[in-house]
C-alpha cells in the first residue's frame, strides 16, 4: 500500500469515526455536508480519494477545520515532527499538495504548507472557515485569493488574514507552482 493510499484510508476511517461519534447516519452527514451519501460511503471505505473541496464540506459539517480533521487522521501527539514524518495529502482532482508541518499538540494552531500547481484553483466553502481564524502567507509564486466577491492578488512575502467566513477560492493563474503557508488558529 502506498503512503497516499494509506492516508486516504486513514482519512476515510476518521470521517466514519467522526460521523459515528455524533450518532449520525450516512444520510444525515450527506444532508449536513451537501455531499452525496454514496460518495461519503466510498470515502469512508477508502474506495475513493477525497478532493479538497469534499474534505472542506465534511469538516465543516463536523464543526472542524479541514486541518483539524486531517490532523486527527494523520498524526500522533508530540512536540517534534520531522519533515519525513509530516503527513502529505494530494488532491486527486487538482494535484494540490498539502503538508501538515506543525506537530499535533495542545496549541490552538496548525501550520500547513500548500503547493498549488500552475493554472489550478481550489474552491473552499464558508463552512471550512467557520471555526477558526486563518492567515495565508505566500512563500513562492503568485496566488489570487477570492474571499467572497473580493479578490486579493498575492506575491511572495504577502500575508492575508481572512475575514468572516465566506466561500473562497485559491487560484494560481501563473505558469509556476505557488507555495503558501496556511496558519490556522482554532477557536476555543
Amino acid at each position: 500500500m502506498s503512503q497516499l493510499d494509506d492516508i486516504d484510508r486513514r482519512i476515510g476511517t476518521r470521517i466514519r469515526i467522526e460521523r459515528e461519534s455524533r450518532g449520525w447516519s450516512l444520510t444525515e452527514l450527506a444532508e449536513r455536508s451537501n455531499v452525496s451519501r454514496a460518495m461519503i460511503h466510498k470515502v469512508e471505505r477508502g474506495e475513493s480519494s477525497p478532493t479538497a473541496t469534499l474534505l472542506a464540506k465534511l469538516s465543516g459539517a463536523f464543526s472542524l477545520s479541514m486541518s483539524a480533521l486531517m490532523a486527527r487522521a494523520e498524526m500522533h501527539q508530540g512536540r517534534f515532527l520531522k519533515r519525513g514524518d509530516q503527513p502529505v495529502w494530494i488532491d486527486p482532482q487538482t494535484g494540490y499538495e498539502r503538508r501538515h508541518v506543525s506537530p499535533k499538540s495542545d496549541l490552538p494552531l496548525d501550520l500547513v504548507r500548500v503547493e498549488l500547481p500552475a493554472g489550478t484553483e481550489v474552491p473552499m466553502p464558508a463552512s471550512a472557515f467557520a471555526f477558526m481564524r486563518q492567515l495565508i502567507w505566500v512563500l513562492e509564486g503568485e496566488l489570487v485569493f477570492f474571499e467572497g466577491d473580493t479578490s486579493h492578488g498575492m506575491s511572495a512575502g504577502d500575508c492575508l488574514e481572512l475575514g468572516p467566513p465566506t466561500d473562497c477560492v485559491f487560484r494560481n493563474e501563473s505558469e509556476r507552482p505557488c507555495i503558501y503557508a496556511v496558519i490556522l488558529l482554532r477557536n476555543s
